[in-house]
């Protein structure tokens, strides 16, 4: 007994908690086990305490060495420090990349083509050089916001064809609605096949189109007609009529350059010829260069847009000099020759180096 409790006296608390039931089961084994009759007659073999208490020891460490956490050696000065692996939580799922969602497009301003779409001059119409004629779309507002007067047609590319810029819309038009938009426009003079594309303007500025998401443009397209005219001074043609715009000849057309000094024959578009010259190009004592008529010749400023030649009869015109700086390159001027034909004539291009100006002549011939 002198043993066990010396055994039991070094042993940890936590051990000897263990240890104690063990130790009464060990003792109650001992006490079972006494010298004394057994049913056989022979005396049976005592116990020896010291071996069982090693014995149980020796199991309970190998249990413990198959339960308890392995401890790391400490270093000199070092804590031993007791790892256990951690529980395992379970990852999360990896965040799936959301699927490819179109974005909306804009269906706040969008046209779509009327039925028809060309009122007036369906694709290819056969034009005579110089023909004036007047341009109708059928749009469709098939977007969200309603059209004001805030927005136009505009110009987008290809051949302009003598037409403005853009031309505002003349009255509003709601989703749903539909509206005719008329441009007036003027053959270009040489022959061949053209094609000027056009879009819409919002109140900001946006240009937007037909088509899906009103990306494209509406269009004009003509073509011209080989001229007959033998002369430059005098025109055979015979215009072919349409439906939108009344016939006209041509008297005389084309591109003059000339230089400060100098005198033209709007009839003839001879320069400096000293014979029936209309303007006279001309500088200031300012610096400023002036058109001035001569003769029983008038001229009138018009405007950004092409005019007609029943416009420019009812043009104010008169002898009163234009100062060419005060108008933007681009200005159709509008012109009574001293032969009493009518033309118009635009601003081309002015040279800030020589003051060579350029202009794109047009005299129509009228009937004797």
């Amino acid at each position: 007994m002198q043993t066990q409790k010396a055994f039991m006296r070094t042993q940890p608390l936590s051990r000897k908690l263990i240890l104690l039931p063990i130790a009464l089961l060990a003792s109650s084994m001992i006490f079972c086990n006494l010298p004394g009759a057994s049913d056989s007659g022979q005396p049976t073999p005592s116990i020896n305490v010291t071996q069982a208490y090693q014995t149980v020891e020796a199991k309970l460490t190998q249990a413990a060495i198959q339960t308890t956490p392995t401890l790391s050696s400490p270093t000199p000065g070092q804590a031993a420090v007791t790892t256990s692996a951690p529980a395992r939580t379970p990852s999360p799922p990896a965040p799936t990349a959301p699927p490819n969602t179109p974005t909306p497009s804009e269906t706040c301003d969008q046209a779509g083509a009327g039925s028809p779409i060309d009122v007036t001059v369906p694709d290819d119409t056969v034009m005579q050089p110089g023909q004036a004629f007047t341009k109708i779309w059928r749009l469709q507002n098939v977007g969200t916001c309603s059209w004001t007067e805030a927005y136009a047609v505009t110009y987008f590319s290809g051949e302009q064809m003598g037409a403005p810029a853009s031309v505002p819309l003349r009255g509003r038009v709601d989703p749903g609605q539909s509206v005719d938009i008329s441009v007036d426009m003027v053959a270009p003079l040489k022959p061949g096949k053209y094609q000027g594309n056009w879009k819409l303007r919002n109140a900001s500025n946006v240009l937007f189109g037909i088509g899906p998401g009103g990306s494209a443009p509406f269009w004009v397209r003509i073509i011209v007609a080989e001229s007959t005219t033998a002369s430059p001074t005098a025109s055979t043609i015979t215009p072919t009529p349409t439906s939108t715009a009344t016939p006209r000849s041509i008297h005389v057309s084309g591109k003059v350059t000339f230089n400060p000094g100098s005198k033209i024959d709007l009839d003839t578009l001879g320069v400096n010829s000293g014979n029936g010259e209309d303007l006279s190009y001309e500088s200031n004592p300012d610096g400023k260069h002036l058109l001035v008529p001569l003769g029983d010749a008038l001229i009138a400023r018009y405007g950004e847009n092409q005019p007609t030649l029943e416009l420019c009869q009812l043009a104010s015109l008169s002898n009163s000099p234009v100062t060419v700086e005060e108008l933007p390159m681009g200005t159709y001027l509008c012109y009574r020759t001293d032969q009493d034909l009518y033309g118009s004539a635009r601003l081309s291009e002015l040279n800030i180096d020589n003051y060579a100006l350029t202009l794109d002549i047009l005299t129509w011939s009228l009937p004797r």
